[in-house]
C-alpha cells in the first residue's frame, strides 16, 4: 500500500472514533503469535513484527495470526496494509465497544464478538472484544489483553488430534467461535452457582448484602443478554453466507447456532429466576417488618388499658376512696396484671400471636 494511504488510515482512525472512546495507543503492549500448520506439520512462534510472515506463507498450509493488544498504531496499520483490510474494519477493531456482527468484504470475512469469562477473585464477569478477519488460508484475530479461551484449540493443533489440522482457516475460525460460545456456558454455570447461594440466603436470613449481590447479578445478566443477542445474529449471518456457510463447516455452524440459542435460553431463565428471587426478597423483608410491627402493636395495645388505669389513679382528687384503702395499691397492680394476661389470651385465641 502506498505511504500516503497509511496516513489516511491513521487520520481516519483518529477522526472516526466516537467521543469518550479509547483510541489505539492505550492498553497492554502488543504480542504477535503465529501458528502455521498443515496436516503433517505444525509451527508455533512469537513474532516481533510481521516481516517474518512471507517465509511461512510460501510453505502453503493455514496460518493463524493472533495479535494481543491494540495500542500499537504502526502494527495495526501494517497489518491492514499487508492484508488489504479496509480502514472501517480497522476502526471497528480498535473501537472495543462494538456490537457483535459479521460482514463480508469479498476476499475476507470480518467478525467481531464479545468473549466473556468469570473472575474468581472479584466474582464478576470479565468481558473482552475479539475481532476475526478470515481469509482463504489465513485467520487473523485481535484481542484486547492476554488470556483467552482459545488454549484448548491451540492444544488440539499442537497434538494434531481430530480434524482441526486437516481442515483450513474456515474450520479454525469455527473452532474459535465455538470456544467463545462455550465460554458463555461456563459463565452461566458460575452465575448459576451464585444464584443457588443467594437463594439459600433468601430462604434463611436475607441481609442487605444479599439485595446488593442480587441487583449486581441482574445487571450482569442484562449485559450478557445484550452481548448474546447480537452474537446470535452474527453466527446466523456466518451460516448463511461467506466462507463458513459452505462445505463441511456449514453443518458445524448450524450446530453452533443451536448452542447460541441455548445460551440465550439459559440467560433468559436465570433472569427470570433472579426476578423471582427479588420478589421473594421483597416479600421476605415485608413479612419480617410485619412481624415486628405486630409485636410492637400488641405491646402498645396491652399498655393502653394499663396506662388508663395508672392515669385514673394518678389524678389528685381528694374524694377518691381507693386512695385510702389498705390494699388499694396491690389491688390496682393485680387488676393491671389480670388485664394484660386476659388481653394476651384473647390475642392468642384470635390467632394474632
Amino acid at each position: 500500500m502506498p505511504r500516503n494511504r497509511k496516513k489516511r488510515i491513521s487520520r481516519h482512525l483518529k477522526m472516526s472514533l466516537p467521543p469518550r472512546e479509547a483510541a489505539p495507543g492505550e492498553g497492554p503492549g502488543p504480542e504477535i503469535n503465529l501458528i502455521h500448520f498443515t496436516e503433517l506439520s505444525f509451527t508455533e512462534k512469537r513474532l516481533s513484527s510481521l516481516e517474518d510472515l512471507p517465509e511461512f506463507f510460501e510453505e502453503g498450509g493455514t496460518a493463524w495470526i493472533d495479535i494481543t493488544g491494540l495500542n500499537d498504531n504502526a502494527l495495526l496499520m501494517d497489518t491492514a496494509e499487508r492484508f488489504g483490510i479496509h480502514p472501517l474494519v480497522l476502526e471497528d477493531i480498535c473501537n472495543t465497544g462494538q456490537r457483535a456482527k459479521s460482514e463480508d468484504y469479498g476476499n475476507y470475512q470480518y467478525t467481531v464478538l464479545k468473549m466473556v469469562t468469570w473472575d474468581e477473585e472479584s466474582m464478576q464477569v470479565e468481558v473482552e472484544q475479539v475481532s476475526m478477519v478470515l481469509f482463504p488460508k489465513v485467520l487473523i484475530t485481535f484481542q484486547e489483553r492476554p488470556g483467552d479461551l482459545f488454549e484448548p484449540v491451540r492444544q488440539r493443533l499442537r497434538k494434531g488430534k481430530g480434524r482441526l489440522r486437516k481442515e483450513g482457516a474456515d474450520y479454525l475460525a469455527y473452532s474459535l467461535l465455538d470456544a467463545i460460545v462455550d465460554g458463555y456456558f461456563l459463565l452461566l454455570e458460575k452465575i448459576g452457582d451464585q444464584v443457588e447461594v443467594l437463594e439459600g440466603e433468601l430462604l434463611s436470613a436475607p441481609e442487605t448484602g444479599t439485595s446488593a449481590r442480587l441487583h449486581e447479578l441482574r445487571r450482569e445478566m442484562i449485559f450478557l443478554r445484550k452481548a448474546a443477542w447480537p452474537l446470535r445474529e452474527a453466527v446466523a449471518s456466518l451460516g448463511r453466507s461467506g466462507p463458513l456457510s459452505g462445505g463441511t463447516t456449514a453443518v458445524y455452524m448450524r450446530d453452533l447456532y443451536d448452542h447460541v440459542i441455548q445460551v440465550i435460553d439459559g440467560i433468559e431463565t436465570i433472569r427470570d429466576i433472579l426476578s423471582g428471587m427479588l420478589d421473594i426478597y421483597l416479600s421476605t423483608v415485608s413479612n419480617r417488618m410485619n412481624e415486628i410491627m405486630k409485636v410492637l402493636t400488641v405491646i402498645a395495645t396491652i399498655f393502653i388499658p394499663l396506662t388508663f388505669i395508672a392515669g385514673v389513679y394518678g389524678m389528685n382528687f381528694a374524694l377518691m376512696p381507693e386512695l385510702r384503702w389498705k390494699w388499694g395499691y396491690p389491688a390496682v397492680l393485680a387488676v393491671m396484671a389480670g388485664t394484660a394476661l386476659w388481653m394476651l389470651a384473647f390475642f392468642r385465641r384470635k390467632g394474632w400471636l
